[in-house]
């Protein structure tokens, strides 16, 4: 079944008076329970992509349809709902709060989700040690490598049980050890949960190691899939 799928989709910014493509009338059509690679060069449109499928962008023209809602009819209520609950976005860099520590970070996205606040901290215990980091729970950001961090950017995204992940370069900072690692349990959510991961990167070899679908970009435009 169907989850995720464009129609003609063409994204352009403005520069000056000049409209710049980053993306071309992309038609593309993600199953449910998928693990989809996006791949291409800098430029390709890869992050475009990901972020109009996240809600935080909308295309110039055609259509990004995501379990049967058209995102570009959404108002900014309702996509923001779509972040909260149908999506989990990771980044390669984190985009943790440093002040917080790993706990207070997955509680806090909890809270925005409406978690109860009796709710937050077994959750976030239960999320944390999903991702191998129960030992770490109260380091904040400047205490964590960088793959722990980015378990704990993992545990977050999961925090209000979103069917798809976003994964924007996810091991785009990490050494090739941990970047394994961090593949692995992107791989077991998509496997044993049943998670839909759509992860953008330019690593051919995770992408043909993990990839159920690959998807090419060049020039904001499919290559090939």
């Amino acid at each position: 079944m169907k989850i995720v799928y464009s129609q003609n989709l063409t994204k352009e910014y403005k520069k000056g008076k000049i409209s710049v493509p980053a993306l071309t009338r992309v038609n593309i059509s993600i199953n449910q329970g998928e693990y989809v690679s996006i791949v291409g060069k800098s430029g390709s449109g890869k992050s475009t992509f990901l972020n109009l499928i996240g809600g935080l962008d909308r295309p110039t023209s055609g259509n990004i349809i995501v379990k049967n809602q058209i995102l570009n009819e959404l108002n900014r209520k309702e996509l923001a709902r779509h972040r909260k609950y149908t999506v989990g976005m990771i980044f390669q860099s984190f985009n943790l709060i440093p002040s917080r520590t790993a706990l207070e970070n997955i509680s806090l996205a909890l809270a925005f989700g409406g978690v109860l606040r009796k709710s937050r901290k077994p959750k976030s215990n239960d999320l944390l040690k999903l991702v191998g980091l129960s030992g770490r729970i109260n380091h904040k950001l400047n205490e964590l490598s960088g793959g722990e961090a980015q378990r704990v950017a993992i545990a977050r995204a999961l925090a209000n049980n979103p069917e798809i992940i976003l994964a924007d370069e996810p091991t785009g900072n990490l050494d090739s050890t941990t970047s394994e690692e961090i593949i692995e349990i992107l791989r077991n959510l998509n496997k044993k949960n049943g998670k839909t991961i759509i992860m953008v990167t330019h690593d051919m070899e995770i992408a043909n190691k993990v990839s159920d679908k690959i998807i090419r970009l060049k020039d904001g435009m499919i290559e090939n899939e």
